[in-house]
């Protein structure tokens, strides 16, 4: 992956810091997009890319932590943090809100960077979860109705003839069942089909279970 397809977005009322956020970073081949405010940024449509959000703590319509705050459960970039008037409290809250950094300015170059690497590094892997999660949800929605009431019981490790006395159908229907999901899912073993299913059913995987598997 190139330095542009991923993105730096800088949240920051000041258009001096904007400014030369943006000379700084494009030195580095990254794209950048700035906002003097959190309501220009959230308008924005974002392109489907890693990337990283540099926030500013004191913002002209919200503070940065609210920000945060807003936007925790929405598929947002990565957070790095820069304030002329941190504190401990607000660095605290911030690190266990999620955010990767908590920079006062001025910072230093590298610690920037180191920041906002692992940042764009932290969103690219969230984002290959969500695309094989949303691949692994496609493939249980294709099996039918009795297929999903197989599948919990065969990724639990009951025998065949345990699921079937569960459904109250035959052994071979099991069978017949199993082969179809694991062909669906395109489970090439039956560890990968009980990894497949903690993802998508939930299904916690016990200590023992595992271990039969590995």
């Amino acid at each position: 992956m190139s330095q542009t397809d991923q993105i730096v977005f800088v949240v920051d009322d000041d258009p001096r810091i904007c400014e030369a956020l943006s000379d700084l970073l494009s030195t580095f081949d990254l794209q950048v997009v700035t906002f003097g405010s959190a309501a220009e940024y959230m308008a924005y449509p974002r392109p489907d890319v890693p990337a990283c959000l540099i926030l500013d703590l004191d913002l002209p319509d919200i503070n940065g932590l609210d920000l945060q705050s807003q936007i925790a459960e929405a598929n947002r970039p990565q957070i790095v943090f820069i304030t002329g008037h941190g504190d401990i409290p607000a660095s605290v809250r911030a690190i266990k809100a999620g955010a990767v950094d908590f920079l006062t300015k001025p910072f230093i170059e590298a610690d920037l960077m180191r920041a906002i690497h692992a940042a764009i590094a932290l969103d690219r892997d969230a984002r290959q979860k969500s695309a094989e999660l949303a691949g692994l949800r496609q493939r249980l929605y294709s099996l039918t109705p009795r297929e999903r009431d197989v599948f919990p019981l065969i990724v639990s490790g009951l025998l065949n003839k345990q699921a079937a006395a569960e459904l109250n159908i035959s052994e071979v229907t099991i069978q017949i069942h199993r082969g179809k999901i694991m062909k669906k899912m395109g489970a090439k073993s039956l560890a990968e089909l009980v990894r497949m299913a903690a993802a998508v059913l939930e299904i916690p995987m016990t200590r023992s279970r595992r271990t039969q598997l590995e």
